[in-house]
């Protein structure tokens, strides 16, 4: 009885001081090593969320819709305490989204890569608190958003209930996109939430187990083991990749009768699978699905999914073929959710195809609503827009002319303020923008030479060939979640003192410095313990090392040491006992 008592005790004090289990996690790693560890924050109990309500009226309320990477990231990065946030999702968890392919096979269990919000902002020095529910609708005039709960309370239904704010920070992410395809939706599964893995992953052992069954006739027991895989981006590719491993590391031991008949199809519209990597990448990929067996269908587009056939169309020739199938998984891309349509219509965006922002984040038109990650994208300001207005800015002595002097003064304003200048220099190699006028008017050009207004529209006329828009990424939706909360963070500190570039259509300067994102690099991990890593500066590298920098960097990218820890173990368990096929 004593004994149960300690054991109690010692897994309260680790649940109750989390820097203890980092410090466990540390020394177990380091093989039993002497190991010193510093926790600088305290943990806050939000449990008397109530009593707190009527002492935070004084506070700037701030709501959060979603609790994905961007939603995530502005929660855990968000210090200030002026701040009272109210947090409104239908999913009360954090799922690290880039191992769920990982999770339909086994490789990684789904309760390893979630971590409760709540255990997120329980943490937090900022009054912070969590509402299961879903945002319907969004009333910028009056400022409210209105919710409706995924729990049913005494059968009478889902409560529906409105939610003031001072600021709204919209990161509920975005949908699957079916391009309206007939079946997509009755017919093929998602991977694009933790449910979605889950189902594979039964779905798979599903279609071993009925091809099992002694009455089935061959042809039967082939369609059901085909798995097609529709979308060659980096979703798709690790999930064939995962997959293949599956069957030919774990299954066939299992199934041995029927490991002859399983195929794996892999359909990308486009010439090529995994188009946003280095074509040295895609070649590898191609060659290795190759050689794996997997087979790789490129210029094929689907029209049609039925329940036991899928039809595609030969992007070149026209002809349009069917293929029958046991399990279909639709990876194509995204689409805006119904709630955030329906504000852009409100707003007058309804012709966009996600939310518009502006450099830093906020809705266009809306002072005190942001948008992040996968519901909306940047609208990068065009230089040519404000081309008279920062000639009249640069031209301090009101001549007329601009002198290659006057210009430089401005230069890092310009390019901080439109990116895109910056990256023209840059893709051109010019140094400077002395460079940059030599091209537009010859050799020879000094520092006291003058420009006049058309002169300096034909030195700037083809910076803004080079904008692109940011790619929907993980990535990209922590990086803005962690810039937001620093604005926040420095919201009336910079309010007296601006940092940000000059107005160039105003006066003075712009509270804070525009959003920029920095690629760290991706991977597309390809089987076989082999992954290829495109990372900054043009370096490519493919294979085993490869591999092993991917679970180095996956495992230092989790929210948690909970849930780094669970990750590993899942690592270290599949290496030794291999993947778990058991249905429950």
């Amino acid at each position: 009885m004593q004994r149960v008592t300690v054991i109690e005790r010692f897994s309260k004090t680790f649940r109750d001081n989390p820097s203890l289990s980092k410090l466990l996690i540390v020394f177990t790693v380091s093989g039993g090593g002497l190991v010193a560890y510093s926790e600088a924050e305290k943990s806050y109990d939000n449990s008397n969320a109530g009593e707190l309500v009527e002492a935070n009226k004084r506070k700037k309320k701030v709501v959060v819709l979603g609790t994905g990477w961007a939603g995530t990231s502005f929660l855990k990065n968000l210090k200030d305490p002026s701040y009272d946030v109210q947090v409104i999702s239908p999913r009360n968890y954090f799922a690290f989204t880039p191992l769920l392919p990982s999770v339909t096979c086994g490789t990684v269990e789904s309760r390893s890569v979630v971590e409760p919000i709540r255990n997120i902002i329980r943490k937090k020095h900022v009054d912070a608190y969590y509402w299961e529910a879903e945002c319907i609708k969004i009333d910028p005039e009056n400022k409210k958003v209105y919710c409706r709960s995924n729990l049913s309370i005494n059968g009478n239904g889902k409560e529906e209930f409105a939610v003031d704010y001072d600021y709204l920070v919209i990161a509920t992410g975005a949908r699957v996109n079916t391009f309206n395809i007939p079946g997509v939706e009755e017919n093929t599964f998602f991977l694009k939430e933790v449910e979605d893995a889950q189902k594979i992953r039964r779905t798979v052992i599903d279609c071993f187990e009925k091809a099992s069954l002694p009455t089935l006739s061959d042809e039967e027991r082939k369609r059901l083991l085909h798995f097609v895989i529709v979308g060659g981006g980096p979703t798709g590719v690790e999930f064939a990749a995962q997959l293949h491993d599956f069957v030919n590391e774990d299954i066939v031991r299992l199934y041995p009768k029927v490991k002859d008949s399983v195929k794996i199809t892999l359909l990308e519209a486009t010439d090529h699978i995994l188009n946003m990597f280095d074509k040295r990448i895609t070649a590898f990929a191609e060659e290795k699905f190759h050689r794996d067996g997997i087979d790789v269908k490129t210029g094929s587009m689907v029209v049609k999914v039925g329940e036991k056939e899928i039809s595609t169309k030969d992007v070149k020739r026209g002809e349009i073929t069917s293929m029958p199938y046991g399990m279909a998984v639709w990876s194509t891309g995204i689409g805006t959710r119904p709630v955030i349509m329906e504000f852009m219509k409100h707003i007058g965006q309804g012709n966009r195809r996600v939310l518009a922002t502006d450099e830093w984040l906020r809705v266009e038109g809306q002072d005190n609503i942001y948008a992040l990650g996968d519901c909306a994208t940047i609208n990068q300001r065009k230089v040519m827009e404000d081309i008279a207005a920062i000639f009249h800015k640069a031209d301090k002595d009101n001549s007329g002319t601009l002198t290659v002097k006057e210009f430089q003064e401005v230069l890092n304003d310009i390019c901080e303020r439109y990116p895109q200048v910056e990256l023209y220099l840059k893709n051109k190699k010019m140094s400077n923008l002395v460079d940059l006028l030599k091209e537009s008017k010859g050799d020879g050009v000094k520092e006291s030479v003058e420009v006049d207004i058309e002169e300096f529209k034909s030195a700037l006329s083809q910076v803004d060939t080079d904008m692109k828009n940011l790619p929907a990424t993980a990535q990209v939706a922590s990086q803005q979640g962690v810039y937001l909360a620093k604005c926040f963070n420095r919201m009336e500190e910079c309010e007296k003192n601006p940092e940000g570039p000059l107005r160039f259509r105003g006066e003075g300067r712009h509270r804070f410095h525009p959003f920029r994102y920095r690629h760290l690099g991706q991977f597309a991990p390809l089987g076989g313990e082999q992954t290829a890593a495109q990372l900054p500066g043009d370096w490519v590298s493919i294979g085993h090392s490869s591999q092993w920098l991917w679970y180095s960097v996956y495992a230092s990218k989790q929210v948690s040491w909970r849930t780094r820890a669970l990750v590993v173990s899942d690592w270290v368990r599949r290496f030794i006992f291999g993947r778990d096929s058991s249905q429950i």
